[in-house]
């Protein structure tokens, strides 16, 4: 059979069960969970996931199929609509499993090897640029950015309201980038 024709009876049979037509909505249901099935397994082969996930999405899908089968719009194909509701209840069963690879650090510690120190800036070049900011900035980056001080305590530390330290820190954090970016060219 063509998928034309299957997404034709397919149609035919969900309009009638809308109706209210029960033997022609277990005719879709019948007819339907094969093909949702195969998507399944499909989606799970592609992404790493063990394929008896695929019957749980299978009964969410036709789950969402009984209860949204209204929202379905009879003059368009219904295909791409039960392709949409596989492919959300697919995400949403990824989205609570999670994305956990458990890999042992042990296998690639030798590719690893040991990390080379890249602290981008030395202290002196870091110093010379924030030799360039005004000194109340110089004071809030050196407080906010390299000390680790909160906005608050720098705030009371400098006698000024937390809404003027982070726009003071916002503009040196833009100086300091646009000196940067003129002493790397």
């Amino acid at each position: 059979m063509k998928i034309s024709d299957r997404d034709g009876e397919w149609s035919v049979w969900m309009r009638a069960a809308i109706e209210g037509d029960a033997e022609a909505y277990h005719r879709f249901l019948v007819s339907v969970t094969p093909c949702l099935r195969s998507m399944a397994c499909r989606r799970c082969r592609i992404v790493g996931v063990a394929e008896t996930e695929a019957e749980d999405i299978v009964q969410e899908v036709l789950l969402t199929i009984h209860l949204k089968r209204t929202t379905w719009d009879p003059s368009r194909p219904i295909r791409p609509w039960i392709a949409a509701i596989t492919r959300n209840k697919f995400v949403d069963a990824l989205r609570r499993r999670g994305r956990h690879v458990v890999v042992p650090i042990d296998d690639f510690l030798e590719i690893l090897g040991e990390e080379e120190k890249d602290d981008g800036l030395s202290a002196r070049e870091m110093d010379r640029l924030l030799s360039q900011l005004k000194t109340q900035q110089r004071a809030i980056v050196q407080s906010v950015s390299i000390e680790g001080n909160s906005i608050k305590d720098t705030a009371a530390q400098l006698k000024m309201s937390e809404g003027a330290v982070r726009v003071a820190l916002h503009r040196a954090l833009k100086m300091l980038a646009s000196l940067y970016r003129s002493h790397e060219a």
